[in-house]
């Protein structure tokens, strides 16, 4: 099935769901790793995942509701910056590279996901709204990528701007 055979309050739906999923998946690895930027970045990604389901939920009260969508200006991922923190060798890298190539997957599922929500969806704030979580999950996605690289390269958790 479809993102497009799905009615929009079920896509919100699976979308709610894929988000706890990943707070999860998050929070779970944040206590995998004893390494300090490993867990800040974890458990920010987990809050970050939190948010997006609130937002979600009221979207999904709100469309219920009063047949509405709501406004959402987005959010950004406040991380060190390159250069406030040296990469800190992680002990684990095997097993942290996995989590973090899990982690990806996730990350890229989601924006297709709110790609598929935009296109399917005629209201401008939805679109907007849609989009801009496809662009907090690709943004996501790029720093896993960097963190994933990083961890195979120098065996240290670090990331660039």
């Amino acid at each position: 099935m479809t993102h497009q055979d799905l009615n929009l309050a079920d896509a919100i739906q699976i979308a709610m769901e894929a988000e706890q999923k990943a707070a999860a998946l998050y929070g779970d690895a944040a206590q995998k790793t004893n390494n300090p930027l490993g867990q800040k970045l974890f458990k920010r990604l987990a809050e970050f995942e939190r948010h997006h389901y609130e937002k979600l939920l009221a979207l999904q009260e709100s469309l219920r509701e009063q047949g509405a969508f709501t406004e959402y200006e987005g959010e950004e991922l406040s991380l060190p910056a390159p250069g406030e923190v040296e990469g800190i060798p992680e002990p684990h890298k095997m097993s942290m590279m996995k989590i973090v190539t899990m982690a990806q997957e996730v990350e890229r599922k989601a924006e297709e996901r709110y790609v598929a929500l935009a296109g399917q969806t005629t209201d401008p704030t939805g679109q907007a709204m849609f989009k801009r979580l496809a662009e907090e999950e690709q943004a996501h996605f790029r720093l896993l990528r960097d963190v994933y690289w990083n961890l195979n390269d120098h065996g240290t958790w670090s990331w660039s701007a």
